[in-house]
């Protein structure tokens, strides 16, 4: 049989980078992701230009230019995880026509626990390493001094990012919902318990 491939949504803090990789790992896909597609591709020449001239100037890159990049990268990849696309009903249509879809994960959080999540992260700016106040702090006390908030994960700014994501993407969630494929994951557990859950889920659906 084909490799699986699956759409994971969720908003923001979710955990879609988490599972996509768990993902990724146990059933050999690749993990598409529209950021890493535009960064791989950002000197693709397209009618509608190159992701790089809208990411070097920070404006929106247009549905058109992100559907015909991660177009090649579903074409490229021998079964895939799709993570932060489609955002909008207009990318739900142009996936349908491209690619089938056996499973989408919908990653269900409360908006409590975005916020919780999102707004304790914290990034090592030397390595990148992303660390939680909470739930995961280093052991390192110059790393856990030296540690930042990101711009984006002030409550003012999440909350409006979770605004956003509601108000775009809600109606692509709707849209699937009645997909023989879709499946509704708790996202509150611990990691591990999400991934047991997507996994049995996946299982059911492909195996």
């Amino acid at each position: 049989m084909a490799q699986p491939q699956i759409l994971i949504v969720g908003a923001p803090g979710a955990g879609k980078g988490t599972q996509s990789s768990n993902i990724a790992e146990e059933y050999g896909v690749e993990h598409v992701t529209t950021g890493d597609a535009l960064r791989a591709n950002k000197d693709t020449e397209t009618e509608y230009g190159t992701p790089r001239e809208y990411m070097e100037t920070g404006e929106l890159v247009p549905d058109e230019l992100v559907n015909e990049i991660v177009r090649e990268a579903l074409e490229s990849a021998d079964g895939y995880v799709l993570d932060g696309y489609p955002r909008n009903e207009s990318q739900v249509e142009y996936l349908e026509g491209i690619t089938d879809l056996d499973v989408i994960l919908y990653l269900d959080v409360a908006e409590e626990e975005l916020v919780h999540r999102l707004t304790g992260r914290r990034v090592d700016p030397e390595t990148g390493e992303n660390y939680h106040t909470e739930f995961d702090m280093p052991d390192d006390e110059a790393v856990r001094e030296r540690l930042v908030q990101r711009d984006d994960d002030t409550e003012d700014t999440v909350k409006e990012r979770l605004r956003v994501f509601e108000e775009n993407t809600a109606p692509v969630i709707e849209h699937y919902e009645d997909h023989a494929g879709f499946v509704r994951i708790d996202g509150e557990g611990s990691p591990d318990e999400v991934w047991a859950d997507i996994e049995a889920a996946i299982d059911e659906r492909v195996r």
